[in-house]
């Protein structure tokens, strides 16, 4: 008989937890998952108001958090390879930090706070190697013994419900967040610069788009593989339907790694694109871009992630990966799949005729548009940062409302 799903559970707890002072949270190395965890940075820093709260993570990831209040500090990852483990493990020695939030499944990162004697670290426990680098390693969700797939928002609000329930325990069943480990889950939350958003202003008008005009921001590209990829002639033919049926400007923004393609997606359409490559965008003037946009068009990959924190209505045309990772704030997203039976297959490179990618046809991505930019506005307004010509203005203060 088929059992329940099963909640994360500590596995053991030498390492009872009160008031930590510093607190260590290593990112996820994506930027989709690091808007995801957003949510555990909230629920941290209204648990534990007046620690200081470190975000670790691969160097670029720094301008994706900038302006957050959730987090005080952001450590970059020196790298890989022995010399950039010792480094990494003195760097956070010196930190004097009480707890380690662990949000990678891998060894490596868990490796540096071991050595650094962080005496509380949690994270989930995939093998042998893991937990033992753990002082409070718990098993992910599981169903009849195998790992069941959950929206990456609740997988790492997980870790913090599992804290909350040693902390409880600890002060005798009083917290500052609840007696409960059913809180409830924040939305994900970025921050906008508005020296970015000048900047980004400045760049469209450059390439003759009006920033105070409706555009699309398409995003064609995905770190994860080809197999992420919506065929360049459907993205083509879907960003010129959506031009044409809405009289809107289509805006590609690459990552550096994937100027090539949305140059290639450019010259495959029949309708003018801009495309944002000399330089590419940064991820804060990215985030600018998004929030200043009307519709973002994208495969399941960061800008989807970036536009639903942001209260950009966003189009994703998803292939290969589980949608339940990521099935979260779903209102202002269409999430366009095939109901082929080969999906989700997770391979980086399909092995047969990418029929996930290929059957989805361009004319649903522009009916999804057109269901988006005809819903009322009901999208709160933009965090942004604190700006330096206005010192009255505080993080959170709100910039502009959204008007799809």
């Amino acid at each position: 008989m088929a059992r329940a799903a099963t909640a994360p559970e500590p596995l053991d707890t030498p390492n009872p937890l009160v008031r930590p002072r510093r607190i260590l949270v290593r990112l996820p190395n994506w930027v989709g998952d690091v808007v995801m965890a957003t949510p555990l940075l909230r629920v941290l820093r209204e648990h534990w108001p007046a620690a200081e709260i470190v975000a670790e993570g691969k160097p670029f990831l720094e301008g994706l958090l900038t302006g957050l209040p959730t987090i005080d500090e952001f450590l970059p990852d020196p790298g890989t390879g022995w010399g950039a483990v010792r480094e990494r493990a003195r760097r956070l020695a010196t930190k004097d930090f009480d707890l380690a939030v662990l949000l990678p499944d891998s060894p490596r990162s868990a490796l540096g706070p071991f050595l650094a004697r962080i005496p509380n670290r949690i994270g989930y426990s995939r093998d042998p190697l893991r937990r033992f680098f753990l002082t409070h390693p718990l098993k992910p969700p599981m169903r009849d013994g195998k790992r069941i797939p959950i929206p990456m928002p609740e997988r790492y609000l997980a870790l913090a419900r599992a804290l909350s329930s040693e902390s409880n325990a600890a002060e005798g069943g009083v917290s500052d967040l609840s007696a409960s480990r059913e809180f409830a889950t924040p939305p994900v939350e970025l921050a906008v610069s508005p020296i970015d958003t000048a900047r980004v202003r400045d760049m469209l008008k450059d390439q003759g788009v009006d920033p105070d005009a409706r555009f699309i921001v398409g995003a064609p590209g995905a770190n994860f593989g080809s197999s992420k990829l919506y065929p360049i002639s459907s993205f083509a033919a879907a960003c010129d339907g959506m031009s044409k049926k809405f009289g809107l400007a289509v805006v590609l923004a690459p990552a550096p790694a994937e100027v090539d393609l949305a140059l290639d997606v450019a010259a495959h359409m029949k309708r003018p694109a801009v495309v944002l490559d000399d330089p590419p965008t940064s991820l804060g003037e990215l985030k600018s871009l998004i929030s200043l946009s009307s519709l973002i068009f994208s495969n399941d990959t960061g800008p989807r992630h970036m536009a639903v924190a942001l209260g950009t209505p966003t189009v994703v045309t998803m292939g290969p990966t589980d949608h339940r990772h990521t099935d979260y704030q779903l209102e202002h997203q269409r999430v366009l799949r095939e109901d082929v039976d080969c999906a989700p297959c997770h391979e980086k490179e399909c092995p047969i005729d990418h029929r996930c990618m290929t059957r989805l046809s361009p004319s649903r991505v522009i009916s999804a548009a057109e269901e988006l930019l005809a819903a009322p506005s009901n999208i709160p307004a933009l965090r942004t940062e604190r700006d330096p010509t206005n010192p009255d203005r505080s993080p959170g203060t709100a910039s502009q409302e959204k008007t799809p």
